[in-house]
């Protein structure tokens, strides 16, 4: 038996040998885990860290699921054959068709076994596809978000262990909201003042609940998803080692048969009769790999990511091995900003859509559409900042007039909290401000007459409702998160009204889109196109099945746990067959072993 170094070892102790070791405690991970324990697989879960859930605990926890269950509740229909044509054609042809079919195929029944084993999903209806262009697209349905989940279930001490969300996904940093509140209180619809009463009031009448903990009762999003997951995996009693990272992969005869861990300040050789499946998040923390693959300039200080986990060190031991790298050059892209104190650079996902808004580069001028999907918005600053060299850092503006009605980044609107109340040390560090945009430009070094001009044609296009630039609004998916009360076109307002206000903006992301290459069971390929017996990956660990792309919210939870529900029925001789191989009678093949 062999390292991936080759280095020879004697044989393993007995009550070091599991069925099947697990790497890493994302979604992907965890469901793994489960669905090994379900399926009588005695298995083990090694995380790195000293909490679970890595960046899916930290996620909206919403997961693109095609033709799901619940879609025909809210009178929604859909087909795996326009799925497949959706996803394929976002792939770009860089995830092979069958692997593609595999995901829009099985989703749908991972979102059942999730319910089984209490983490119940439903559909958003009118949460659309994030390319409404492109040929299969639907205006919503596809995300499911999950259900909210009772910390209780988990107790204190279970609490514990569950990595904390971002603050910037809470109310006053405490109060969980899911995705439909998200949504109601930024579109500023009607009900969203007694939804945020009542959120509150439930929060503070709490008194049990909180004399104990000021982590809410109430899990929402990420946090539902990876509390209900870490309770089936109490519940089932699966072993669960924290601080225990791996260091690399063991082999004999090619096959992988487990794993080096350090456990307590000792390295300890774990035997995997059945399989090791990695789930331990991509390598955005890891800067070497970043100047390696990634567009310049980077830097992983940018990522919203946790800090601590997510440095490629299974990636890294996969190619070892034999495994075939494929999307190192790819990104979960999306806008992120510096708050200090803060243990990681926050995304910005859905305040840009607000009216009122606009983002520019250092001349003054806009370059893309800020209501857009927020991994096009990363790769529009790094295509701008090739153009122009003043897109990284680019800055998002806004006027007195949203200010008072939106929040955002970590700014609550000024008429719940304004300017007075706000750290002084944040001016001139989160945010930047000017009596007159010709200050403002000189506050943060745009070009005055640049961003006045941008302004001005801003104004313009809200007064007609069509942005003549780059269409924001003109789609389902911008107008999502514009306010339903702005008219004619939700996304767009003036920009007139001192104070004016500025954000700094760094091209980050929520993970990296590369990895080792896998097939349709998340059978790990080498670079001939070989399965390499006995590893599995998932998440984003692997090689992403969306290609370059992004087709939908939950595109990367989705298939995390998708192919790890795949890799099980593999793990245990009993692959799921594809259904409609008709959809794949000609398609070319990326990767994918015989």
């Amino acid at each position: 038996m062999t390292t991936g170094g080759g280095v020879q070892h004697p044989p393993l102790k007995d009550e070091q040998q599991f069925d099947v070791i697990v790497v890493g405690s994302g979604a992907g991970a965890l469901l793994a885990a489960i669905r090994a324990s379900d399926e009588g697989l005695k298995t083990l879960v090694v995380e790195k860290t000293a909490l679970v859930g890595g960046t899916s605990a930290l996620s909206g926890g919403g997961i693109w699921i095609p033709d799901n269950h619940d879609m025909p509740k809210a009178g929604l229909r859909d087909s795996i054959e326009v799925a497949f044509g959706y996803v394929k054609a976002c792939a770009q042809g860089l995830a092979s068709d069958d692997r593609v079919l595999a995901y829009v195929e099985t989703a749908r029944h991972m979102a059942r076994y999730l319910a089984q084993i209490g983490v119940p999903y439903r559909c958003m209806p009118h949460y659309s596809d994030y390319y409404p262009n492109v040929q299969g697209a639907l205006p919503g349905g596809r995300t499911m978000d999950p259900l909210d989940f009772n910390a209780a279930r988990l107790g204190l001490e279970g609490l514990a262990l569950l990595r904390p969300t971002n603050p910037g996904q809470l109310i006053f940093g405490r109060m969980h909201i899911n995705a439909f509140q998200a949504r109601s209180m930024l579109a500023r619809e009607r009900k969203a003042k007694w939804m945020l009463m009542g959120i509150m009031a439930r929060y503070f009448l709490d008194y049990p609940w909180r004399s104990k903990t000021r982590r809410d009762r109430r899990l929402t999003g990420g946090q539902a998803l990876v509390g209900g997951l870490l309770a089936a995996l109490r519940q089932r009693k699966i072993a669960l080692w924290l601080d225990t990272p791996m260091e690399s992969l063991t082999t004999d005869a090619g096959r992988v048969t487990g794993v080096v861990v350090r456990k307590d300040g000792q390295a300890l050789r774990l035997q995997a009769r059945k399989a090791v499946i990695l789930g331990a998040g991509g390598f955005e923390r890891n800067q070497a790999m970043r100047e390696q693959y990634l567009p310049q300039p980077t830097n992983q200080a940018w990522t919203s990511t946790p800090p601590d986990a997510n440095t490629g060190d299974t990636i890294r031991a996969g190619a070892a091995v034999g495994g075939k790298l494929h999307l190192m050059a790819h990104t979960w892209g999306v806008p992120t900003l510096d708050v200090p104190k803060e243990e990681k650079f926050r995304p910005l996902f859905v305040e840009r859509s607000l009216p009122g808004c606009m983002v520019v580069n250092a001349r003054g001028e806009r370059f893309l559409n800020e209501s857009g999907p927020y991994p096009e918005f990363q790769q529009a600053m790094y295509a701008n900042h090739a153009k122009t060299g003043g897109a990284i850092p680019a800055w998002i503006v806004f006027d007195a007039t949203f200010r008072a009605n939106y929040p955002m980044g970590p700014l609550m609107p000024a008429t719940a909290v304004p300017d007075s109340r706000l750290r002084k040390s944040w001016l001139g560090k989160v945010y930047w401000k000017g009596e007159t945009l010709p200050e403002l430009a000189a506050e943060i070094g745009v070009d005055a007459a640049g961003l006045v001009a941008s302004a001005a044609r801003m104004t313009e296009f809200a007064r007609t409702g069509k942005d003549l630039e780059f269409d924001r609004g003109g789609n389902v998916f911008d107008r999502y998160y514009g306010d339903v009360n702005v008219k004619p076109n939700p996304n767009l307002a003036p920009i007139q009204k001192g104070p004016f206000y500025a954000i700094r903006l760094f091209p980050g992301d929520i993970g990296t889109k590369g990895g080792l290459l896998t097939d349709r069971d998340a059978r790990v390929l080498d670079e001939a196109g070989k399965v390499i017996e006995g590893l599995y990956c998932v998440g984003n660990n692997s090689a992403s099945v969306m290609g370059p792309a992004y087709p939908g919210a939950g595109s990367t939870l989705g298939p995390a746990m998708t192919f790890a529900y795949r890799a099980i029925a593999a793990i245990q001789g009993k692959p799921l067959a594809l259904e409609r191989t008709e959809l794949l009678q000609g398609a070319p093949r990326v990767g994918q072993a015989a």
